[in-house]
C-alpha cells in the first residue's frame, strides 16, 4: 500500500488554515496531526513548508465532449488537464453526440470514464421534451443529477414545453441542474442586430443578444416552478447581478432547496474584453458587464452563490476563429480555474478559505458526495498542493487541452499547482501528468 507524508504544510480546510503533517495511506487520508508530530515512515515525503494544501476541487459542470465530439476534447485529455489544474473530481454534462438522455447511453459514458479518466467522475442525465420515463429511473446514489437546458442548446436538448417542465419539476426526486436563458428573447435580440449588421454581427454584441432579461426571465420562472413543487433545484453559471436577488443567504446550505453556481469566466472577464479576446470568450450565458462581474464576486462572498465551477467546454481554434454568428460558444478552463481563483485571492477578492468552501466543501455537501471535498481523516485523499508565490505565464505551449488554446493565454499567474493527488495517487507533479492511475466513480449519500 502506497504511503505519502506531506509535512509542515498549511492546510486550508473548514474555514481555517492550520500547519499540519498529513499522512496518506492507500486511497485515504489516514492521519492529520500538528506539524512536526507525525513519527511514522512513508514511501514518499513531501516538504510542504511555505505551501498550501487544499482539498481537490470538485467541478460540478464540465463538457468533456465524449462521445461524438472528440475532435474538441475527450474524457482522457480533459481529465488530464483537470488534474494539472487541481480538479480531482468532475460532473460532466449530457449534451454529447448522442446526448445522454437514456440510462443506456448514460452508462456507456460511465464505462468509458472507468477506462480513461484520470479524475473522479459523475455524469448528469440529460432531459428532452419526451424522456420523463427515463429520468424517473435515475438512481440518486449513483448519478449526480438531471440537467435541463431551459434555453438555447445544441441538438434536441432544449426543453421548452411548459407541461413537460412542470412534470419534470413535480416528479424527478434527485437534484435538477438548469441552464437558464429564454430562447425566443435571445432570437428576437439577434434579429435586431442582424437587421443592423447583416451576417457580420460583432462579438461585442454577444452580451446584448444573450442579455440580462433573457437570463432573469428563465431563472425566475425556474425558481417559481421549484417552489411550487418543492424541487431540489441548482441553477448553473449565473451571469447577471439581477439574478442574484433570487437566491438566499439567510439559511445554511444544508437547508437550501434552491442553490446557485458561478463560473470562472463570469468572475474574471467582462464585456470590455470582447474587443481583444473575441470569440475566445464567447460563452452561453454571455460574459456581461463589470458591474455584473463584481456583483457575482460579492455574492460568492456573502453566500448567495453556493459553488464555483468552470463550465469547461472546448472547441477547436478553427471553430472559434469563424465569424461571430458561426463560432460556437464555450471555452476550456479546467487547467486554469484554480490559479485564476488564487489570483483573485492575491487581488483581495476571495480568501483562501472561501475558495475552498465554494470549490470543494459546498460541492461535496450539496451533492452529498461520499467522503470527498474535505481534508479529513478517513476521507479519500483528493488533494492539491499549491505555491502562492511562483509566477508563470500561460502560453499555447503549456496548455494541456486537446483544443490547444486557453482564454488565459498571455496571463501571468502568481500561483502554481505543485502536486495533485487523486485517491492517494500523485497524478501531477507540477510539470508532468503522471499516467497509470484512474479516477473513481463518485457515489452519493442520498
Amino acid at each position: 500500500m502506497t504511503t505519502t507524508l506531506i509535512k509542515h504544510v498549511s492546510v486550508v480546510n473548514e474555514g481555517t488554515i492550520r500547519l499540519c503533517d498529513v499522512f496518506l495511506e492507500g486511497s485515504v487520508i489516514s492521519k492529520i496531526v500538528d506539524a512536526g508530530l507525525f513519527s511514522g515512515e512513508a514511501h514518499e515525503i513531501v516538504d510542504g513548508t511555505g505551501k498550501y494544501l487544499l482539498p481537490g476541487l470538485i467541478d460540478d459542470q464540465v463538457h468533456f465532449r465524449e462521445p461524438g465530439l472528440t475532435h474538441k476534447g475527450d474524457l482522457y485529455t480533459e481529465s488530464r488537464a483537470a488534474v494539472a489544474g487541481g480538479i480531482t473530481s468532475y460532473m460532466e454534462m449530457p449534451n454529447t453526440s448522442p446526448p445522454a438522455t437514456t440510462l443506456e447511453l448514460l452508462e456507456q459514458k460511465y464505462q468509458r470514464a472507468s477506462e480513461v479518466s484520470m479524475a473522479n467522475y459523475s455524469f448528469f442525465m440529460g432531459t428532452s421534451n419526451n424522456n420523463l420515463d427515463e429520468l424517473l429511473k435515475v438512481d440518486p446514489k449513483q448519478v449526480c443529477g438531471v440537467k435541463i437546458f431551459m434555453g438555447s442548446s445544441t441538438g434536441d436538448m432544449l426543453v421548452d414545453n411548459s407541461q413537460t417542465l412542470d412534470n419534470i419539476f413535480a416528479q424527478v426526486k434527485t437534484l435538477i441542474a438548469l441552464h437558464c436563458e429564454v430562447d425566443p428573447m435571445i432570437k428576437a435580440n439577434l434579429e435586431k442586430y442582424k437587421e443592423q449588421y447583416g451576417e457580420e454581427v460583432p462579438v461585442t454584441a454577444h452580451h446584448l443578444i444573450r442579455d440580462e432579461a433573457a437570463c432573469y426571465a428563465s431563472s425566475s420562472a425556474a425558481i417559481a416552478l421549484a417552489e411550487k413543487h418543492g424541487t431540489r433545484l441548482h441553477i448553473l453559471h449565473i451571469s447577471t447581478a439581477k439574478e442574484l436577488d433570487l437566491f438566499r443567504n439567510d439559511i445554511p446550505l444544508k437547508e437550501k432547496q434552491i442553490t446557485a453556481e458561478a463560473c470562472t469566466h463570469h468572475l474574471w472577464f467582462t464585456n470590455d474584453d470582447y474587443a481583444a479576446k473575441g470569440n475566445y470568450i464567447k460563452w452561453n450565458p454571455a460574459v456581461k458587464t463589470a458591474a455584473d462581474r463584481d456583483a457575482i464576486r460579492a455574492a460568492v462572498n456573502d453566500d448567495r452563490i453556493d459553488v464555483l465551477a468552470t463550465d469547461h467546454a472546448p472547441h477547436t481554434i478553427e471553430e472559434k476563429e469563424q465569424s461571430y454568428l458561426k463560432a460556437p460558444s464555450g471555452g476550456p478552463l479546467v487547467q486554469h480555474a484554480l490559479v485564476a481563483l488564487l489570483e483573485l485571492h492575491h487581488q483581495g477578492v476571495f480568501t483562501l478559505e472561501k475558495i475552498v468552501q465554494k470549490t470543494a466543501h459546498n460541492v461535496a455537501d450539496m451533492f452529498a458526495i461520499d467522503k470527498r471535498g474535505y481534508v479529513r481523516e478517513g476521507y479519500f485523499a483528493d488533494l492539491v498542493l499549491v505555491d502562492l508565490n511562483s509566477p508563470w505565464q500561460v502560453t499555447r505551449e503549456n496548455v494541456l487541452y486537446k483544443c490547444g488554446w486557453s482564454p488565459f493565454e498571455g496571463q501571468v499567474f502568481n500561483s502554481r499547482v505543485l502536486s495533485t493527488w487523486v485517491n492517494g495517487h500523485k497524478v501531477y507533479d507540477g510539470q508532468h501528468v503522471l499516467e497509470g492511475n484512474l479516477g473513481h466513480r463518485l457515489t452519493f449519500n442520498r
